[in-house]
């Protein structure tokens, strides 16, 4: 057996117990292993593990975890490694446990609307799934393609549809984890109204693999709508496309998807895609994409037809309506595509900040001002109907921000604008291991020390993906 660090560390005393548990072919000390779990999308943060783990059933993370508990072995949860707070990484070393293997939907429930599931599913897997049965689960994150739906329940994941339908926690009705301890508990019931005792599934939901394994999910599903319709409105001022989307709801309609891409963005990822779908125009500073969907399609024409003319009033240029499901598709994957891209670019540096959607044009005039403040490049783009900007970074020599003094002060500006605007730091990425050092900035102590106890409560040896959220 060949020498790594992994065996170097753990070999001797737990190895032989981990591959008992889940097979020779499921425990990994090789080099190419763990280098994919020592990062994800996340800057260029690297933390190697000791050795990842990939088990198959609920019993075995439970074994898993309760030999970790006994020798305080830190484990870090993962999914797809899709991540953009650090959340999968695993700072400490140690134990990685993979999900990868718990990829089965365990029964699509079609008279109760509800899905039982393991994390390791794909979302997009699972929104088709339900789709042929005539079902709709609404949260698509950008990386739908690859991310797990159990890293969606970690970081409450949210996506271009949550404007209309809401986020994952909007969608849980019922987890099945196992704790720190080993021991495996259900975090409530499958139904649609529950008031017994304390809410511990929405504890559970967006806290980031901190309090326990989610191992089984429970969902709502809701009736799949049949028709949906797409155009896309360029702006000659970037402010004034912030200013039309909250000018759209408080005009009654409420469009199933609406998202910002600044022109910048738009042509990196369209170079980057070799794409001209979106013609781009020397006037042009940002463009909104708006949905509509439901069951009547004159309805949705009307909405949209009535839309387009609110927009007259906020300098947009001339609309383009996706005429078939082929152009539609193209403009999604050009929006999907944007993070990606933009990285690429240079643009590595990326926060999740989300405001009161009437305040959307203060922050991206306050972004633009940072930038020119604190020299630094910047992009936005994002679910502007919930006034969720994702605002990426390029600083000359910093290609990460994690304990950065060149990017700390910025960021700091940054959130002290966000929480001015009456907004968070985090709308849909979490705080993982980069944005913890920001968080005082919206909790004061007694908060944070709350925060504290039921991590405590849940993991006193502290072994769970520490390190994260808070330190």
């Amino acid at each position: 057996m060949n020498n790594t660090p992994g065996e170097k560390a753990i070999f001797f005393t737990h190895y032989q117990v981990f591959k008992d548990i889940v097979g020779e072919k499921f425990i990994f000390t090789d080099k190419d292993t763990l280098d994919i779990c020592a990062k994800d999308e996340t800057e260029n943060l690297y933390f190697l593990p000791d050795i990842v783990l990939k088990p198959r059933t609920t019993n075995e993370v439970s074994a898993i975890m309760k030999i970790c508990y006994a020798n305080k072995i830190q484990v870090t949860p993962r999914g797809a490694g899709t991540g953009l707070s650090g959340g999968a990484l695993p700072q400490f070393g140690g134990v990685v446990i993979s999900f990868e293997r718990m990829n089965s939907i365990l029964e699509i429930d079609e008279k109760n609307l509800q899905v039982t599931t393991e994390p390791g599913v794909i979302t997009e897997v699972l929104q088709n799934a339900v789709k042929e049965k005539g079902l709709f689960y609404p949260p698509d994150p950008s990386s739908k393609g690859s991310c797990f739906i159990g890293g969606n329940i970690s970081e409450n994941s949210g996506g271009p549809k949550a404007v209309k339908y809401g986020v994952v926690k909007d969608y849980v009705l019922n987890l099945q984890i196992v704790l720190p301890n080993g021991e495996i508990i259900w975090t409530g019931a499958n139904v649609l109204k529950n008031s017994t005792g304390y809410n511990l599934t929405q504890l559970i939901v967006g806290s980031e693999g901190t309090l326990g394994l989610v191992t089984k999910i429970v969902l709502k599903l809701i009736p799949h709508p049949k028709h949906d319709l797409l155009m896309l409105v360029p702006f000659n001022n970037l402010e004034k496309a912030g200013a039309a989307v909250s000018a759209i709801f408080r005009a009654g309609f409420t469009p199933s998807a609406m998202e910002l891409v600044e022109v910048d963005a738009l042509k990196i990822v369209s170079k980057f895609l070799d794409s001209n779908t979106i013609p781009i125009g020397d006037e042009v500073a940002a463009h909104l994409i708006i949905e509509v969907d439901g069951n009547d399609v004159e309805v949705l024409m009307k909405d949209m037809e009535a839309i387009a003319t609110l927009l007259s009033d906020f300098d947009c240029g001339e609309i383009y309506f996706a005429d078939d499901a082929q152009q539609k598709n193209e403009l999604w994957k050009l929006r999907r595509r944007v993070a990606e891209a933009v990285k690429i670019d240079g643009y590595s540096i990326e926060e999740d900040t989300v405001v009161p959607r009437a305040a959307l044009p203060a922050l991206i005039k306050g972004v633009k001002q940072l930038s020119i403040e604190h020299n630094f490049k910047v992009v936005c783009y994002g679910h502007a109907g919930d006034g969720n900007l994702h605002i990426r970074i390029k600083k000359e020599g910093s290609i990460y921000s994690l304990n950065n003094p060149e990017v700390i002060p910025a960021l700091n500006a940054l959130f002290e604008l966000v929480k001015s605007l009456g907004g968070t730091i985090s709308g849909e990425h979490g705080i993982g291991l980069i944005q913890k050092e920001y968080i005082p900035i919206m909790f004061n102590e007694v908060t944070l020390n709350i925060m504290r106890g039921i991590k405590k409560t849940f993991d006193p040896y502290n072994i769970l993906n520490s390190g994260k959220i808070f330190d």
